[in-house]
């Protein structure tokens, strides 16, 4: 049977507007108003024409209903200057991600959880060390952020949007919490986005986080959490024992902790080993140099180990993109846009002998 709310989210998955969509398929705006409230529902013709432009197959919007990402539970970066379109695609993608996440949980048994909450009146950056002790960290800088949100139960997806207007993004679906990267960023402003979600994540659980803007309290402290988690103040001083005169000098310190130049900087003179007068002029010089878009010494960048454990699971199962895409609806582009430089699904492409399905267990190593 045709499920009105899954239309809303092909609809909004693709930014179109109702006026856009009915325009291109020869309907008054209203008629689309009426699908997608369950007023009425749509021919097999109109179904098929809203198939093609919304790039959804048929057995997408015969689905059961969907669980979605809020614009209220959902921290966003600088929520308010983003546009209604912009926000109701990336929180549609977060939708399309749980019926992925479902599907594989049919197939797999997830690493549990292992995520504390911390009062959200917990100073950031004490809570960033209550968290590396919590995890066994230590002060040692962290190798791949990526593996370790996996390792505590973390889900972590791409967001598909080639875009600057959103960085990334979290959210609690219930017990479970998500992270979603924006892979078209550089790998190492990719690895603070991670903290920085993480932040709302533990500290934020219950609201808060959500329509902010970028410079508000609780955005600081989230900025001030991916430092604090990323670039321990013990192990700054321990390695930095001489003064930064120049933006060389970050250049060669900050592969150490995996960070952006700009990263470091703000994160020393946080803690005073350098001066606000000495961090505007670097500023300055980097953004002279062009660095603040692309700097030089980048690190390569962070993948999954879950996910490419599960696509090279399905590839031995002889499980290809056309029987992902017919089990879930799901049409190849969303699989690829969420699993976008985390895993590579080329390898999946092929299909072979299909084997007895049965349930793995995911493993950390």
């Amino acid at each position: 049977m045709f499920n009105p709310q899954r239309l809303i989210i092909a609809r909004e998955r693709r930014a179109m507007t109702k006026k856009f969509v009915a325009d291109r398929i020869g309907l008054a705006p209203i008629q689309i108003h009426r699908y997608e409230t369950g007023e009425n529902e749509p021919s097999d013709e109109n179904l098929n024409k809203l198939s093609d432009l919304l790039g959804f197959p048929l057995a997408f919007f015969s689905g059961g209903d969907v669980d979605q990402p809020r614009r209220d539970n959902a921290s966003f970066r600088g929520l308010a200057s983003k546009t209604a379109r912009v926000m109701d695609a990336a929180l549609a993608s977060g939708a399309v991600a749980y019926l992925v996440d479902d599907w594989i949980g049919e197939r797999y048994n997830r690493v549990p959880l292992d995520l504390p909450e911390f009062e959200p009146e917990m100073p950031p950056a004490l809570a960033a060390r209550a968290l590396r002790q919590h995890w066994r960290l230590g002060d040692k800088p962290i190798e791949n952020m990526v593996h370790l949100l996996e390792a505590k139960g973390i889900r972590v997806f791409s967001l598909a949007e080639n875009t600057k207007d959103v960085d990334a993004f979290s959210v609690w679906r219930d017990d479970v919490p998500y992270i979603f990267l924006n892979r078209f960023k550089s790998a190492e402003r990719s690895r603070f986005d991670a903290a920085h979600e993480l932040c709302h994540l533990c500290l934020h659980k219950h609201g808060g986080a959500a329509a902010v803007h970028k410079n508000s309290p609780i955005e600081k402290d989230a900025q001030s959490f991916a430092g604090s988690f990323l670039m321990p103040e013990s192990d700054l001083r321990a390695i930095i024992h001489s003064s930064i005169y120049n933006v060389e000098d970050l250049l060669r310190y900050k592969t150490r902790w995996r960070v952006a130049a700009v990263a470091l900087a703000y994160r020393l003179s946080e803690i005073h080993m350098i001066s606000e007068s000495r961090i505007n002029s670097f500023y300055v010089e980097m953004s002279r140099r062009g660095w603040l878009k692309n700097e030089p010494n980048g690190i390569i960048r962070e993948q999954s180990h879950i996910w490419q454990q599960i696509i090279d699971d399905l590839r031995s199962q002889g499980i290809g993109k056309s029987d992902m895409v017919r089990e879930t609806g799901i049409p190849v582009n969303e699989w690829e846009g969420l699993l976008f430089g985390l895993a590579n699904m080329l390898s999946i492409d092929g299909e072979g002998k299909k084997t007895p399905p049965r349930k793995v267990d995911l493993r950390i190593v």
